[in-house]
């Protein structure tokens, strides 16, 4: 697991594991836990993640689900074990889990190698051509253990009856630490309408505090153009969130760090012919606001931004904020608060149903510490908070980092980055899970 996204890691930082088998690469997961949640909703490990073949702490990449209900997945850790991956350790692997009958299976989709990449820890995401595209925090030349990079993954372009069926990586852009930043983390990737690529890096650039960037694409040809580059303070620092777009092709993002009231920022950046401009939108203050905003802001059906901040706020744990567009400017209010003492809140972004009801994850706090999933239900000119699952740090999972997804049915599914299998290769804090929550 990665401290990469500021998270104060517990377990295998560094460590070199013992491998287990890497040609078990198509495994049946079992239904391993089956508990009772909020509201008569069954909770259920999907997959327990063993630091072998199938990798280990699917952190940040969270949850990308495809029209046929396929859930897809990154693992941070785990893999193959390379000289060029951090620390000498593991790259890495992407997965899938399709239905089979009444059980899931899982899959290795690709395994990094150090010099492809290593560490995705950030959302998966569909591109026009129907490839996967993600990032990786590590790996490529530069800085010191790679700069990371944007890729693509391709299934096989023919049937594949074998039991393993790797996808093929192309690297369409490897960071070089200079001007251009490094480590992209957190946000998925982000396409416009012409089939562009928009992204952010949180170190590195001409100040440091990373960059926002575009991979222009002609054909299979894809050009690197760098949009904004933060210098600290009135626009911040650290763009962990990714950015999301509104119709008119504007983007919109966070910073985790530094700003006015250091407390990180939320940032629009508008077009002006080939140039762009940024326009700082909230400067977070800690002790109100809630700070270190690290999902990717997403818009509700009222066209307000929704976001969420892993601390401060007025419960000190950080919690759900609104931004919305009023007067030509832009309202802050906070949606919900968390209270946890001495613990993180929500890392990841919220997911909007087609009924407007929001749900998210806490890193931490809950009724055992190890995080929770929550559900907020419009209500008057307010929410209705509702705690749908606590993590126990055992078999189900802890510390649910990335994006959750949901299916046509209304499941809900999302990773923790430990928990699980406890003992052995990941230790007493296990190696993370892929979990469902039924209705």
């Amino acid at each position: 697991m990665r401290n990469s996204s500021g998270r104060n890691s517990i377990a295998c930082v560094g460590s070199a594991w013992n491998r287990l088998s890497i040609t078990a690469l198509l495994l049946v997961s079992t239904m391993s836990l089956g508990t009772s949640a909020a509201n008569g909703q069954t909770f259920t490990v999907l997959h327990a993640f063993t630091g072998g073949a199938d990798g280990a702490a699917p952190g940040g990449t969270g949850i990308t689900i495809d029209r046929g209900g396929n859930l897809y997945g990154g693992a941070g850790d785990g893999g193959l074990q390379e000289p060029q991956c951090y620390l000498g350790g593991d790259c890495g692997t992407i997965f899938k889990l399709s239905h089979r009958g009444s059980g899931w299976t899982f899959n290795v989709l690709y395994s990094f190698h150090g010099t492809d990449g290593d560490s995705p820890d950030g959302p998966l995401v569909f591109g026009p051509d129907g490839a996967l595209y993600g990032t990786t925090f590590y790996g490529g030349p530069g800085c010191s253990y790679g700069c990371g990079n944007v890729f693509r993954l391709q299934p096989p372009p023919t049937f594949c009856a074998s039991v393993s069926c790797p996808w093929t990586e192309t690297v369409l852009y490897q960071f070089t630490g200079g001007n251009d930043g490094a480590q992209p983390a957190f946000g998925a990737p982000l396409f416009d309408g012409a089939g562009n690529l928009y992204g952010t890096t949180i170190r590195d650039g001409a100040h440091n505090c990373g960059t926002v960037f575009e991979l222009a694409r002609d054909g299979n040809q894809w050009t690197f153009n760098l949009l904004w580059t933060f210098n600290g303070y009135l626009d911040g620092c650290m763009p962990f969130s990714g950015v999301t777009s509104d119709g008119a092709g504007n983007l919109y993002g966070t910073t985790t760090e530094e700003g006015v009231n250091e407390g990180g920022t939320a940032f629009q950046l508008t077009r002006l012919g080939q140039s762009w401009t940024l326009t700082t939108l909230r400067q977070f203050a800690p002790s109100t606001d809630g700070d270190d905003s690290l999902g990717t802001l997403v818009f509700d059906h009222s066209g307000n931004l929704l976001g969420t901040n892993r601390y401060g706020g007025p419960g000190r744990a950080g919690g759900v904020f609104a931004l919305s567009p009023q007067n030509g400017g832009w309202n802050f209010s906070v949606l919900h608060s968390f209270s946890f003492s001495n613990q993180s809140g929500p890392a990841a972004p919220i997911l909007v149903d087609s009924a407007g009801n929001l749900y998210g994850t806490s890193v931490q706090g809950g009724r055992y510490g190890w995080g929770l999933v929550f559900k907020m239900t419009p209500s008057g000119f307010g929410y209705t908070y509702t705690d749908l699952y606590d993590f126990t740090g055992g078999s189900d999972g802890a510390w649910p980092y990335g994006q959750l997804a949901m299916d046509a049915n209304g499941n809900l599914y999302g990773v923790a980055e430990l928990g699980g299998m406890l003992g052995g290769v990941c230790g007493v804090y296990g190696c993370g899970t892929v979990w469902e929550i039924t209705p």
